[in-house]
């Protein structure tokens, strides 16, 4: 499940998905900015260190392009290690990226030595044996052929990756389903269903796909929600019917872990003295 912050992280872990992911395009919307790399790495580090203190899933950011070339890539990785994060996913495009789902998205692909070179100093420079790097390949997204797409995926595997994404933005399955009938399946594989979300999740588990990343969703959920609660405050200028469907400020206060904040005080601050006078 997508998060963009350590309260979604949090939601996400206790509604019971199994992994976070941490979209760049929500948490560059999340401070409202676009998603084209104009929040820094170090800011989405920032972003990302909040969501690994949240919540104990493991956390695969969506590192775009990887920020750069080789070297930003393994300075990234290296990065994430002191975050606790659990992987990195990088796609075969340039810097600045372009989000996927814009109509306007460049079809440049970046070329294939230069993106597997991004790939094995990210496999070079991995904090433990457990860090997955994951590459993404928009040659879907680029309207390329099935053809390149199996071509490129075997290619960063060859370079060392973990596992694939295979990007797509049509309203139907219909090349992803191709692109799994060709594939060895020597290397797990991600999928983001977020145009074509009617394929049931049991044609992609027949399929052979490993998981299933809802890219979007907390964010889109929050933002239909944050608006409906603003314009009827304007609109009745009373919270009297709002409050009825929100949550209540005692939610709030369980999900920042409150109640824990409360035990340690009593572990260890001194207890409070009281003076009286007599």
């Amino acid at each position: 499940m997508e998060a963009h912050n350590g309260l979604s992280a949090r939601i996400a872990e206790e509604s019971g998905f199994e992994g976070i992911w941490a979209s760049s395009l929500t948490m560059a919307a999340s401070l409202g900015l676009r998603d084209c790399n104009e929040a820094s790495w170090t800011q989405i580090l920032d972003i990302l260190e909040y969501m690994s203190d949240a919540c104990q899933r493991p956390i695969l950011m969506d590192g775009d392009t990887g920020y750069g070339n080789f070297n930003n890539v393994r300075r990234l990785v290296k990065k994430l290690g002191t975050r606790g994060v659990a992987g990195v996913c990088i796609e075969d495009k340039g810097f600045p990226k372009t989000n996927s789902l814009l109509d306007n998205s460049p079809d440049a692909l970046a070329d294939i030595e230069e993106f597997c070179g991004r790939i094995r100093a990210a496999k070079d420079h991995q904090p433990n044996d457990q860090f997955a790097v994951v590459a993404r390949t928009e040659a879907f997204i680029c309207g390329q052929t099935v053809e390149e797409a199996l071509h490129r995926a075997y290619a960063y595997r060859d370079a060392g990756a973990d596992a694939i994404l295979v990007h797509s933005r049509r309203e139907t399955a219909d090349d992803i389903g191709e692109f799994m009938q060709e594939w060895d399946k020597s290397r797990p594989i991600l999928i983001a269903p977020t145009t074509y979300y009617k394929t049931p999740t049991s044609q992609f588990l027949a399929w052979g796909i490993s998981t299933v990343i809802w890219a979007n969703h907390s964010l889109r959920s929050a933002i239909h929600a944050m608006q409906e609660t603003c314009r009827q405050l304007v609109r009745e200028q009373s919270a009297a019917q709002v409050c009825g469907r929100v949550a209540p400020v005692s939610e709030v206060f369980r999900l920042q872990g409150v109640e824990e904040l409360q035990a340690a005080e009593k572990r260890y601050l001194p207890p409070v003295r009281r003076f009286t006078t007599v």
